[in-house]
């Protein structure tokens, strides 16, 4: 049984996007082409439209995100929990400007530019969102669907 009120849609979408722009490390589920699962956590940037990570090319997760070009991310706690679904973009190293790398940099503490292992970026931007905390938050848990957050009158 949960102890507190469930929050509402529109707190769910501030505390997911608070949580973009601070948090670090995301949880990255993808699969491989005959479906075998694989899960990883990755550092990764928020621009404000999509995650920025990197990974090694002929990782499983590098190979799996290249083939599918769909993810799922999971950000925060599991009792605590923003699922992302997203669409993603395939970058070679040297493809993305300075300023997005050095700032993934910075804010990774990571620059894979500097590795002597080939490492591809991948940007992910989000097609759908879910938060809650427990089952009192499992009805309205959807924030954005399309690639777009719902709007402000349905988030209340």
């Amino acid at each position: 049984m949960t102890s507190t009120a469930p929050r509402s849609r529109a707190q769910r979408r501030r505390d997911t996007e608070e949580r973009l722009a601070q948090d670090v490390d995301v949880w990255v589920a993808s699969a491989s082409p005959d479906g075998v699962p694989y899960m990883v956590p990755l550092s990764f940037d928020w621009d404000g439209e999509a995650l920025l990570m990197a990974t090694p090319a002929n990782s499983p997760t590098g190979r799996n995100l290249a083939a599918s070009r769909r993810v799922r991310l999971g950000l925060g706690l599991t009792r605590d929990v923003s699922l992302i679904e997203g669409d993603v973009e395939v970058l070679e190293i040297d493809a993305l400007p300075q300023e997005s790398g050095d700032r993934f940099a910075a804010r990774t503490g990571f620059d894979p530019r500097a590795s002597a292992t080939v490492y591809r970026w991948f940007r992910v931007s989000p097609r759908r969102v879910q938060a809650w905390r427990e089952e009192n938050e499992l009805t309205g848990r959807e924030l954005m669907r399309d690639g777009r957050w719902l709007a402000d009158e349905d988030l209340a």
